[in-house]
């Protein structure tokens, strides 16, 4: 009698495929926290920060050193991570812009989804792309405030985020101190040997644990002190020092504290639900600090982030060399993020997503250098390019006409922007400290090791000139090759999502010769003749980008530009491409009377384009003549449905007069 398969074998053998990859898998878990600099953070060096949580994690993991969000911004850092993909190579670098992207490029949980994992994301999202809701569906099995690693099925491995809000700039510095102290302080548990009942916000997962023996917290028992007081910290040297200073300083003491509390309560409960021993777990920032000069620019105080991976015992051997409890110098980018990931979790990896494997048995070797962008964040426009090898940072700002300290409505309704700003204008500040007020050079170059504040630019330097030299060339090839789709400005972006995508129209060299477009927005920040006369034969070119990067960079010399100049500039007005044809105006406002530049900014404050009403009011606010515009501004606000970037604009615009 001949033995014949059982017809169920097949099944039998499928399940016990799928359980034991289920188990070889790892769990992934991220913590990500928001606005935090390396510098706050007790295992990156501040003795003063209480972290025990992270720094235990560390003490136990990998530290790297050298990790950068690719944008200074929250929705473009988490654009950068949820697709893989740098900002400027798809457009997505204009804070909380909704531009099209390829069909092809989806969130990268989607492809760990269809390979068997459960992913999840509480909650935050922020993605800079068209038709979000739709993306997100499509990437997660559940995006809310109560998702989590609970909801799968026995034995499937997951992939969940968290995403701690409580060192968000709103709480250490924009939202008045009262509203500080309800949302940050009260919640710091009197004694720091039980986990407050407090912190059962209803934003976060872990409501659950309401039995006597949860409340004792293997890690919140870390922490030994109820709150940071404003004395017991010291000063960055880019802030005065005064008493009214360190009280808002101490808010991102405070802030970073509660949030290591809570990301000891999300541990606990896996530790709870006996999944430490299968659990990798990541933990960082989104960007850096959310204070004044260092969130929403374009240096190493708005790029570098605090990152720490632990792994558990089982997965070692997929840390670098298989150890764990170091600090790592390779060059980490949020590009790198969805490879790895995908990576860890033997998941295949799309053809879009090149950035490198840092971990895992397929890892790859680290680059030499990363490249790296910030543009508008709120109604405040920019656009700065730059690179680092993780000891230099040089950056290019492309408007350096705006400072620093540029008027964005969501810093400067801040108690600390304002006792900065009177502090500036009593003339209370240092030379150091009075330099975020003013224009910026159009390069800096720091040494982001020995001068973590980034005070002296060595761009001047004789000794320097060759690294500033080979940094220029290599951001500009990368710029080039990249095709960096955002020195289109954001009306093009909104007017190419109509029916393509910016990614797709790039390619097109006819229409976006980026070689041309570079060489002459290179230009922008220089003021000799030779420049300014290369920037007025620009006005000529056939092309309209180059005709807008010629305008901005006349717009800069604005103050200086003489009669012969001027009427160059007027002659020009016959523009058509209308973002060209703004700037050219705003660069005339203050030195002619001249009904046509009136007309011009009138009817673009106008404007059914909220791109070109945020454009013109930008330009508005470092005017001399803005008094003039009051009206316009005024029946703005008074419109409903008005986009947050045009109405804080106007709000900063109004302020000023």
């Amino acid at each position: 009698m001949s033995l014949k398969p059982s017809k169920y074998l097949w099944l039998i053998v499928l399940v016990y495929c799928n359980f034991t990859l289920a188990q070889d898998r790892p769990n992934i878990l991220w913590l990500t926290f928001e606005d935090t600099s390396p510098q706050f953070i007790g295992c990156y060096g501040d003795p003063y920060a209480e972290t025990p949580v992270m720094d235990k994690m560390a003490e136990n993991g990998i530290r790297y050193i050298n990790a950068f969000s690719t944008n200074t911004v929250c929705s473009p850092s988490r654009t950068s991570i949820i697709t893989g993909v740098p900002t400027y190579q798809l457009g997505t670098g204009n804070h909380r812009s909704n531009y099209a992207i390829p069909d092809n490029i989806k969130g990268f949980p989607y492809y760990l989804k269809n390979s068997g994992y459960y992913v999840t994301n509480n909650y935050k999202t922020d993605y800079n792309v068209q038709d979000e809701q739709a993306f997100i569906e499509e990437a997660w099995d559940d995006s809310s405030g109560q998702a989590g690693w609970w909801n799968r099925n026995e034995n499937q491995p997951f992939f969940s985020v968290f995403n701690i809000a409580d060192s968000h700039q709103s709480r250490t510095m924009s939202m008045p101190y009262e509203w500080y102290v309800k949302n940050v302080l009260d919640y710091l548990p009197e004694n720091p040997k039980r986990l407050d009942k407090r912190l059962d916000n209803p934003r976060q997962p872990l409501q659950e644990l309401d039995s006597e023996n949860s409340l004792v917290s293997e890690f919140a028992d870390l922490h030994v002190k109820h709150h940071i007081a404003d004395t017991a910290f010291r000063m960055p040297p880019i802030f005065n020092n005064s008493a009214e200073m360190r009280k808002q300083m101490a808010r991102v003491y405070n802030s970073i504290k509660l949030t290591d509390l809570k990301m000891g309560r999300i541990l606990d409960r896996l530790r709870q639900d006996n999944l430490m021993e299968n659990t990798i777990i990541f933990i960082f920032a989104d960007h850096g600090e959310g204070l004044p000069r260092m969130k929403t620019n374009g240096i190493a105080a708005g790029y570098k982030v605090p990152f720490i991976v632990w792994f558990p015992p089982k997965y070692k051997h997929l840390a670098p060399n298989g150890k764990t409890g170091v600090v790592n110098e390779e060059l980490i980018s949020f590009e790198d993020l969805a490879p790895t990931i995908l990576g860890l979790t033997s998941t295949s990896k799309p053809d879009h997503l090149n950035g490198r494997r840092f971990l895992g048995k397929e890892k790859e070797n680290a680059p030499e250098y990363l490249y790296l962008a910030s543009d508008r964040a709120d109604n405040g426009i920019d656009l700065v390019r730059s690179i680092t090898d993780g000891k230099f940072m040089y950056s290019r700002n492309f408007m350096p006409f705006y400072p620093e300290l540029r008027y964005i409505r969501y810093i400067e309704q801040a108690e600390i922007t304002r006792q900065m700003r009177e502090d500036y204008q009593l003339g209370r500040l240092d030379s150091i400290q009075t330099k975020m007020f003013k224009s910026r050079p159009p390069e800096v170059l720091y040494d982001i090791q020995d001068d973590i504040w980034e005070i002296n630019n060595l761009n001047e330097s004789n000794t320097y000139q060759d690294k500033l030299l080979e940094f220029r060339a290599l951001l500009h090839q990368n710029i080039k090759e990249s095709i960096d789709v955002n020195f289109m400005p954001e009306y093009t972006l909104q007017q190419l999502s109509q029916n393509d995508t910016p990614f797709n129209k790039k390619h097109d060299y006819n229409y976006y010769p980026i070689d041309e477009i570079l060489t002459i927005a290179t230009e922008v920040g220089y003021d000799d003749l030779s420049s300014i006369e290369s920037k007025l034969e620009a006005l000529n070119h056939s092309n309209q980008f180059v005709r807008y990067w010629a305008s901005l960079g006349l717009y800069g010399n604005r103050a200086i530009l003489t009669k012969a100049q001027i009427k160059k500039v007027q002659s020009a007005l016959v523009e058509t491409y209308q973002p060209a044809k703004i700037t050219l105006a705003a660069t005339l406002l203050d030195n002619v009377e001249d009904d046509k530049v009136l007309t011009i900014l009138t009817n673009s404050i106008s404007s059914d384009k909220p791109e070109l009403t945020l454009t013109t009011i930008n330009y508005l606010l470092y005017a001399k003549k803005k008094s003039l515009f009051k009206n316009e501004v005024e029946e703005i606000l008074d419109k409903k449905q008005v986009p947050y970037k045009v109405q804080a604009a106007c709000i900063d615009f109004l302020n000023l007069l």
